[in-house]
């Protein structure tokens, strides 16, 4: 029974939900992203690369024998994917560095400044009754 009960604990610490949470919300931004790519960004250069579907850039190799078929590398997919990555890997630097950047504002927020301690007060107090004397 220690077993379950470990996993349980593991299961519902908070860093686990957490990364749970992450990795939904990661899928989702990922399909964003592969809709940014795919419908917006692919199309742009395709105008700048004359009209050219980048996604269906591909190699063809002969079959080397009569009946066989012929072997397709389909690099155009790798180049959108490659692309797609780099774009989710810029948007998640750009939101760290927000949310680092709202970190340290907040870090740096004006604070009060600490009561002085009973040794402040007593060496104030010993000063100025110096000083009206």
């Amino acid at each position: 029974m220690s077993f379950i009960k470990e996993f349980k604990d593991f299961a519902v610490r908070g860093n686990v939900m957490d990364m749970a949470v992450g990795v939904i919300i990661g899928g989702a931004f990922g399909k964003i992203v592969s809709s940014l790519v795919n419908d917006i960004i692919m199309p742009l250069i395709g105008i700048f690369t004359g009209r050219i579907d980048i996604s269906s850039l591909a190699l063809t190799i002969p079959a080397s024998k009569p009946d066989g078929s012929p072997v397709i590398i389909k690099y155009g997919v790798f180049l959108q994917t490659t692309l797609d990555f780099i774009i989710i890997v810029l948007c998640i630097f750009i939101m760290i560095k927000i949310i680092n950047k709202l970190k340290k504002e907040k870090a740096e927020a004006p604070k009060e400044p600490p009561a002085p301690s009973k040794e402040e007060i007593l060496l104030t107090e010993i000063r100025d009754i110096l000083k009206n004397k």
